[in-house]
């Protein structure tokens, strides 16, 4: 029976990462395919059935992830809805203890059981909808995955656990997926994968990063492509050379670092030492001299001595990365970090985060400060009160700088590019006039 004054609709709620993000869309494709009618994180209760797509991945997300599905079964208890479904990382990991904890889930669904979830709903899976998505970003960019999984040991790290083994898509069906994506408008296409630097060692015996950007750039239409994810350990060299070669491959790299003394990295299991990462770092940018260097790290695992911080810090100093984002550790179960003694309170662990990102902030202003009478080509995202937010070929959309352009004497319109002089920076914006 259907909930009176609901549609035959169903809600798909996304949590987490931007690889949770292309799940969702795909799985939003399919339905359309089907002739199901699907919003996604509808603020109107204009739907009978909700499918949450969950994240497991440190313990805020895992929190977020279950008070979503007990706002939900309450709507469902209430008669507001029929069916409530869960998917995702959350479920792949937990699937026996939520079962129990949360019965009224109708069904729970782990990371690779899209075939299964779309018959629960009457859909079927079509072959011939592979690389075909409802975006739920704005139609100028999509994240774009290019692999699943992961295979590497790092200690900290559940994904393996919720994504399995890393499993490369093929080149020819990237390409077509890009080319569906550019005749909807696509402009950008952000690569994402666990492991962007492994791709292709499954498939082809060899890593085609390297490759697969040259078909990539191909592509007519696409004017920026650009690297999220890359693992320092084993870096394939060959994707700079492609980057340099290639104008529209920005001259970005997201390589998460996660720490820097070598005691750190052993026990991470990163597979590298300090000198290595000093060394890639130095490699990089030599080889592509203005490319945007973006990295993150872990403050308070297990372990990390004082000592630790301080070779954090300094390295931090030293190497003036264009941006970066600190994590406090998060003590997941089922990993090899959870055999160690986590001793450090959540405040020792924010404090530590707090440290270095103190020093990164005066970085970022000094960094930006020299961007200041310089002209760069802006992508316009979106407009906010008085201004159009964009941004340059150096930043990735929500995590990085904007640039502000005034929006009182002009238009501009959402996905095109303008050139933007910049007239004013703070730690993390830019402000900027319009030059053509």
């Amino acid at each position: 029976m259907k909930t009176k004054g609901n549609k035959d609709k169903i809600n798909i709620i996304t949590l987490g990462c931007s690889k949770n993000m292309v799940d969702s869309e795909v799985l939003m494709g399919q339905l359309m395919g089907n002739n199901i009618a699907v919003s996604h994180e509808s603020e109107v209760l204009d739907f009978n059935t909700v499918i949450i797509n969950t994240c497991g991945f440190i313990d805020n997300a895992k929190q977020e992830s279950i008070d979503t599905i007990l706002k939900y079964t309450e709507l469902k208890e209430q008669g507001k809805i029929d069916k409530v479904y869960v998917t995702g990382c959350l479920s792949q990991r937990y699937k026996p203890e939520l079962e129990k904890e949360i019965p009224n889930v109708d069904a729970y669904f782990g990371t690779n059981d899209l075939v299964r979830l779309l018959k629960t709903v009457g859909a079927d899976y079509k072959h011939e909808l592979i690389g075909e998505r409802l975006l739920t970003t704005p139609a100028h960019f999509a994240y774009f995955k290019i692999a699943e999984g992961c295979n590497r040991p790092c200690s900290f790290c559940a994904i393996p656990l919720m994504r399995g083994v890393h499993v490369s898509r093929p080149i020819e069906e990237l390409v077509k997926e890009a080319k569906n994506l550019v005749n909807k408008g696509t402009k950008e296409l952000i690569l994402i994968a666990q492991d962007l630097t492994y791709y292709g060692l499954d498939i082809y015996n060899d890593r085609k990063l390297a490759d697969l950007l040259k078909h990539l750039s191909d592509v007519a239409g696409l004017e920026w492509i650009r690297l999220q994810y890359a693992y320092p350990s084993q870096f394939p060299m060959d994707v700079l050379d492609v980057m340099n070669e290639r104008s529209n491959i920005c001259k970005y790299l997201d390589m998460p670092l996660q720490h820097i003394s070598d005691n750190m990295l052993k026990s991470m299991r990163r597979g590298i030492t300090k000198r290595r990462t000093i060394e890639l770092v130095e490699q990089i940018r030599a080889k592509v001299p203005n490319i945007a260097l973006r990295t993150t790290m872990i403050a308070g695992y297990p372990g990390e001595t004082e000592q630790d911080v301080a070779e954090l810090i300094e390295f931090v100093e030293q190497s003036k990365f264009d941006r970066l984002g600190v994590f406090t550790y998060s003590h997941e179960e089922n990993t090899h970090a959870h055999t160690l003694n986590d001793t450090l309170t959540a405040e020792e662990k924010q404090n530590r985060a707090d440290r270095v990102m103190e020093v990164q902030q005066d970085i970022s202003l000094q960094l930006n400060q020299a961007k200041v009478g310089q002209t760069f080509k802006v992508m316009i995202d979106r407009k906010e009160k008085d201004y159009f937010i964009g941004r340059t070929e150096f930043d990735s959309p929500e995590v990085d700088n904007e640039v502000l352009l005034s929006a009182k004497d002009q238009y501009l319109s959402v996905g095109s590019f303008v050139q933007a002089k910049i007239s004013k920076a703070t730690e993390f914006d830019l402000y900027g006039d319009v030059v053509s």
